[in-house]
């Protein structure tokens, strides 16, 4: 990750940048200069400064998304200072957190305070800002995505004016600004819904594709949690059962917990990507190995300590929300797809729920979701593979998750979406000369 030039995080003028890229590595940024605000004030004056030099302005978080929703060739505001929970009120049910702060810093001091969020992502390195931007989601059957429990935020626009926003203050913005894509001004802090501590039981569990998707409408509604992964070029998956528990906690055994999430699911697998990517020919038969590796297994512990895993095995994803109802046709049209092609596939597939939400740009607005998510290896071919995948979403009436690769346009988009008009009018009214704006967004938003 680059390291910001920014003068003294100041929030003014920095000098030129170093290069950034994405965690992927796929792409990759030169800003004219960046900069390490500490405060919502040196934001706004970051913002001032550069309207007066004529740059554009994105704010970076630690790279998770795989398109270049955060690329700009203008100045590149970087999260590194603008972290820390700022408050916490247990009787209201809320924190409130910088825009910086990493996911895995705020899990643990809500860990301390004997809180949790209800739901969120698999991974924790995502500022909270980046997050919500793009939409990040776990699995649930009545729990939606991290943006969805945001109550309140803080929104430096486009003359460097700083609006509160919440469903009683400034409500338009605040309906599109949880799920933003950084097209209306940088989020400065957020406010989260959170509630006490609670005990999950996760219940990890090899099952035949067939099975999960006979019983896939049944396993989605007897789980508040509920996911599974298919490997290509097996009728094996994984799947994974998150319910709320009285406890005790029992969390995976210190070796066992090791084996089965840094060896196998990072290390040994790193190593089969690796030879995967050398020779493409013995991937069917490493999936076949890979999809008997992974053991039954049930433990219980807080929250996010079930929720998320540790990636370290870096790939390229396209993820498609798809209405519920069709996830099964759409999975069985991708495994036929598989089967005829020539595509060798390391990565597993994911399939993952949300409930419906009222976020304007949010992938499970206005409808009972399931995300379909497929994976390639770093550094290996994908293009055409992801082309084929992308062609069976859009005919489900797929919306691409917006931090993930896809080719969709503002016209499908605005298709896709009954409320994306509404969000483009907040847009245009708070981002008129489009401050905010890059390649990626004058793509999916139009300009």
């Amino acid at each position: 990750m680059a390291v910001s030039n920014a003068v003294g995080g100041s929030g003014g003028r920095g000098t030129n940048a170093a290069p950034w890229r994405n965690w992927a590595g796929n792409v990759t940024a030169r800003p004219a200069r960046s900069v390490t605000p500490a405060s919502t004030e040196e934001v706004a004056a970051a913002v001032r400064a550069a309207a007066a030099d004529g740059l554009t302005v994105k704010a970076a978080g630690t790279g998770h998304s795989f398109t270049p929703a955060a690329a700009t060739d203008g100045l590149l505001i970087r999260p590194e200072r603008l972290t820390g929970v700022r408050a916490v009120d247990r009787a209201a049910g809320t924190v409130t957190v910088a825009a910086g702060t990493p996911l895995k810093h705020l899990n643990h001091t809500l860990a301390a305070h004997g809180l949790s969020l209800t739901n969120m992502g698999d991974i924790m390195e995502q500022t909270v800002s980046g997050a919500t931007a793009t939409g990040t989601h776990g699995t649930g059957r009545d729990s939606a995505s991290i943006a969805a429990q945001i109550t309140a935020l803080e929104l430096v626009t486009a003359d460097g004016s700083v609006l509160t926003c919440s469903a009683g203050e400034n409500p338009e913005v605040f309906a599109a600004a949880r799920l933003g894509l950084g097209a209306l001004g940088v989020v400065s802090e957020l406010t989260f819904a959170v509630e006490p501590e609670f005990l999950l039981t996760a219940r990890e569990e090899p099952m035949a594709f067939d099975e999960v998707t006979d019983r896939f409408d049944e396993l989605v509604a007897e789980n508040e949690h509920f996911e599974f992964y298919w490997f290509p070029h097996t009728g094996s998956c994984n799947t994974k059962r998150n319910n709320r528990s009285q406890g005790p906690a029992a969390p995976p055994g210190r070796v066992s917990g090791w084996v089965e999430d840094e060896l196998l699911s990072n290390g040994v697998f790193q190593l089969a990507c690796t030879v995967g990517r050398a020779v493409p020919a013995a991937i069917p038969g490493i999936a076949k190995v890979s999809s008997r590796a992974l053991s039954a297994r049930t433990y219980t512990d807080i929250p996010y300590k079930v929720f998320t895993s540790p990636r370290r095995v870096r790939f390229v994803e396209m993820e498609y929300a798809l209405p519920r109802a069709a996830a099964v046709a759409a999975l069985g049209e991708l495994k036929a797809l598989v089967e005829r092609s020539d595509f060798k596939v390391s990565f597993p597939v994911e399939v993952r729920t949300a409930p419906a939400d009222d976020l304007p740009l949010s992938t499970a607005s206005g409808r009972d979701t399931a995300y379909l998510a497929v994976h390639m290896y770093r550094g290996t071919p994908y293009e055409a593979y992801f082309a084929a995948v992308e062609r069976i979403m859009t005919a489900h009436d797929g919306r691409p998750h917006w931090g993930k690769l896809h080719t969709r346009d503002a016209a499908y988009l605005a298709d896709a979406y009954p409320r994306f008009g509404e969000f483009t009018a907040v847009r245009d009214r708070l981002d008129p000369d489009r401050r905010f704006a890059n390649a990626y967004l004058r793509r999916v938003l139009g300009d």
